[in-house]
């Protein structure tokens, strides 16, 4: 074992039944065995999802295992292999036992929440299927697809950050006025005269203040998926997060988080920063607004990690491999598609169609 690898105290379930290891059953709080089919009660730990104080931070101790490209050594209960990883759940790549590491031994942040899979992996095909037949320009055989390649359910760290934010800002108001411009104008051959009103805008100095409580600031805190690829899975339904349990994790792999709670909080205040900047031209009023400067001040602010499912799809069309990511609690789906030609091609001469159409029309008059 190298100096960047730390053991893991791994964990698996074994079933009540027949003793082979469980893992969790997606859509449900209970894990099942894919042996004997049976069901297991993921009893819930007796605390609630809680926020913790940014100024926490700083007392946290660091850990070697939490250091940028460490790994966790998964010793396997079912078989003794060793499995190295830079998750905190994995299968043993010998006997595919779901193993879970203990996050309070490795991580500097411990995920507080954890959002289960909703979607099982036939519940993700379904997915993939009804989003491939919906695609405009897509070709007809892309309509045909029904199997993916290659399927990895992943839990991917987010942070949270909730703020009590007070904003001074300057800014200008603009306010309409009108005036009557009477000009000569010559159609035809004939010059008359035509009268119309003309908008012009009247810019005024504005200052003020306002206030906004934000609450459940979702910052990606991995870079290995893009954080414009995670935008577009939102929203994400916070509301049926779990107080973490390492059950939840069972059978899936769960990326560490690698970006730090505090440049995610910078990420956070960007996003704030908008909202912000709305409430500004709100309070400015009039019929534009210019905001030049907004200085804001925090309060109370807190963060938490937490777990947010996603299936990673892969499939095979025309020879090309093609990725697609499913949120796996809503079924949101975002991915790469491919186009067909002749079908845009078509499309675009049916437009000129109708634009030579009209044209023609117009002419006649």
């Amino acid at each position: 074992m190298t100096g960047d690898q730390t053991a893991a105290a791994a964990r698996s379930y074994p079933c009540e039944a027949c003793g082979a290891t469980v893992e969790y059953a997606p859509g449900t709080d209970a894990m099942h065995c894919p042996y004997c089919g049976h069901r297991q009660a993921i009893v819930p730990v007796p605390r609630e999802v809680q926020e913790h104080p940014i100024q926490e931070l700083a007392s946290l101790p660091a850990k070697p295992s939490a250091a940028p490209g460490a790994a966790n050594t998964f010793l396997c209960p079912g078989c003794g292999a060793r499995t190295e990883s830079d998750t905190l759940s994995v299968r043993c790549q010998f006997c595919a036992t779901p193993l879970v590491a203990d996050a309070d031994a490795t991580e500097r942040v411990v995920p507080e929440a954890v959002v289960p899979f909703g979607l099982n992996r036939d519940a993700a095909r379904d997915a993939l299927r009804s989003w491939t037949s919906s695609r405009w320009f897509a070709p007809k055989s892309l309509k045909k697809v029904t199997e993916a390649e290659s399927f990895k359910g992943s839990y991917l760290p987010h942070w949270t950050y909730d703020a009590a934010t007070v904003s001074d800002y300057r800014g200008r108001r603009g306010e309409y006025y009108y005036e009557t411009v009477t000009r000569t104008v010559t159609e035809n051959g004939e010059t008359r005269t035509v009268t119309e009103q003309v908008r012009h805008t009247r810019w005024y100095p504005a200052s003020g203040t306002v206030s906004r409580a934000f609450d459940d600031v979702l910052v990606p805190g991995t870079g290995h998926v893009t954080a414009k690829q995670l935008d577009k899975l939102t929203p994400w339904p916070l509301d049926e997060a779990r107080p973490y349990q390492e059950e939840y994790l069972a059978g899936f792999q769960t990326v560490r988080y690698d970006i730090e709670p505090e440049d995610g909080l910078e990420t956070a205040k960007e996003r704030m920063a908008e909202a912000i900047e709305d409430d500004c031209r709100s309070d400015i009023g009039g019929d534009e607004q210019r905001v030049e400067s907004v200085d804001t001040r925090y309060f109370d602010v807190t963060f938490k990690l937490m777990l947010l499912p996603v299936w990673f799809l892969t499939y095979l069309h025309a020879g090309r491999t093609w990725q697609v990511t499913v949120n796996a609690r809503t079924g949101e789906v975002v991915g790469e598609r491919p186009y067909s030609v002749g079908k845009i091609v078509a499309a675009s001469v049916a437009a000129l169609a109708v634009i030579g159409l009209i044209v023609w029309l117009v002419a006649r008059r």
